[in-house]
């Protein structure tokens, strides 16, 4: 992280309304004295959020608790004082999205990437760590990306696949940049493991840590690419299949055992729990 002469009486200035909007928050309804904002933590149909103009804090009435906009970015990043002092001191923000988009909602095509480099944003290795997973392995899988779409900034990990597309995830998002694509990753092996997404192919990396593996992997980034995958497979003499535990997962193990002799169901490791990643985290 870079220096920054901004100080925290200095910061305490910046408008509370003019950094919400920075990051992707606008009134819902505004007066000269005041402006309400749907809560920028949490999911909200009824605008609780209140800026004060006049004293330039907030006050969130969902929660009960307000601030500053040193506060304000502390709680809405996850980060240190010096931290948001940083983030404060730039031009411009990047930001979570705030909800998992839909397939109508995907992103647009006229995106634009800022920059990718080092997983080492303190927001996304808290992400990660909430998820069980080691963080050495991501940042040996895995960088993060800063990209505008419509208008706006945001940030996220990214995975890259097989057709130069970034695979995304953060606390909020689940998406991808560019052509939805395969990964696959080769170790020169006769048997190879097939994971529905990424987080399930660090998972199974963190388990096995220190254990030495060389097989080849697949990484599908979408069930419903496990039908691409069939002409790859046929090079090998076994395939571990590591797909969710639930119907969609189902399917796709059973399409693979159908056009392949060598399929073995691994989900039976992990029955009680909903994929690789979910057992990762009961078993920390």
């Amino acid at each position: 992280m870079k220096t920054t002469k901004l100080t925290c009486e200095k910061a305490r200035n910046i408008s509370i309304v003019q950094t919400l909007g920075k990051l992707g928050h606008f009134p819902k309804r505004e007066t000269e004295k005041e402006a309400w904002f749907l809560s920028p933590f949490r999911k909200e149909t009824q605008a609780s959020f209140k800026v004060s103009k006049q004293l330039n804090r907030w006050y969130d009435h969902g929660e009960g608790f307000g601030g500053n906009v040193i506060d304000l970015i502390i709680k809405s990043q996850k980060c240190t004082i010096k931290e948001a002092l940083y983030f404060l001191s730039q031009d411009h923000f990047f930001s979570f999205h705030q909800r998992t988009v839909t397939k109508k909602e995907e992103i647009k095509k006229d995106y634009e990437i800022l920059k990718v480099k080092k997983l080492e944003n303190q927001a996304l290795l808290e992400y990660l760590t909430s998820r069980s997973i080691d963080l050495e392995i991501a940042q040996k899988y895995c960088q993060e990306i800063y990209y505008r779409n419509n208008y706006k900034n945001y940030f996220s990990i990214s995975f890259k696949n097989d057709q130069d597309g970034y695979e995304l995830r953060n606390k909020y998002f689940k998406g991808c940049l560019g052509k939805k694509a395969v990964t696959t990753l080769g170790n020169d092996s006769d048997c190879i493991c097939v994971f529905e997404g990424f987080m399930d192919f660090l998972s199974y990396k963190t388990l096995y840590k220190f254990v030495k593996l060389d097989e080849d992997y697949i990484i599908c980034n979408s069930t419903s690419l496990v039908k691409s995958i069939t002409s790859k497979l046929q090079y090998y003499h076994t395939v571990y299949a590591c797909l969710d535990n639930d119907n969609t997962g189902n399917k796709a193990t059973s399409f693979l055992k159908e056009n392949h002799s060598g399929v073995f169901d691994c989900s039976i490791l992990y029955k009680s729990h909903n994929d690789i990643n979910d057992y990762l985290i009961g078993k920390s």
